[in-house]
């Protein structure tokens, strides 16, 4: 069986034809669904923007919101590692106690 997938993808009303991978087709859909929704919110917004600045405005929007989020997402093995390290700290305080 193909593992891959012709589909088209709209962005502000532009057909974009991709071939992807079946199992990412859904991420596909969702990434087109969430950046128009964000193209449409700035459009709304600023009425006086010609398309290359609302999308290029979505971009930065989506760009900057990936890389606040990869951020966080480095900074959750740190806190995984402190919170055992304040549990193993409580432990043996608590064995000191009795």
């Amino acid at each position: 069986m193909n593992n891959t997938l012709s589909i088209n993808i709209k962005i502000d009303n532009r057909v974009y034809p991709l071939v992807v991978s079946r199992t990412d087709e859904k991420w596909y859909r969702d990434a087109a669904k969430e950046l128009n929704e964000i193209i449409h919110t700035f459009r709304s917004d600023y009425p006086d923007k010609d398309s290359q600045d609302v999308i290029a405005m979505a971009a930065f929007q989506v760009v900057f919101q990936h890389l606040r989020e990869k951020e966080e997402a480095n900074q959750l093995p740190l806190i995984n590692d402190l919170k055992e390290i304040r549990d193993d700290v409580t432990d043996f305080l608590e064995e000191r106690k009795q």
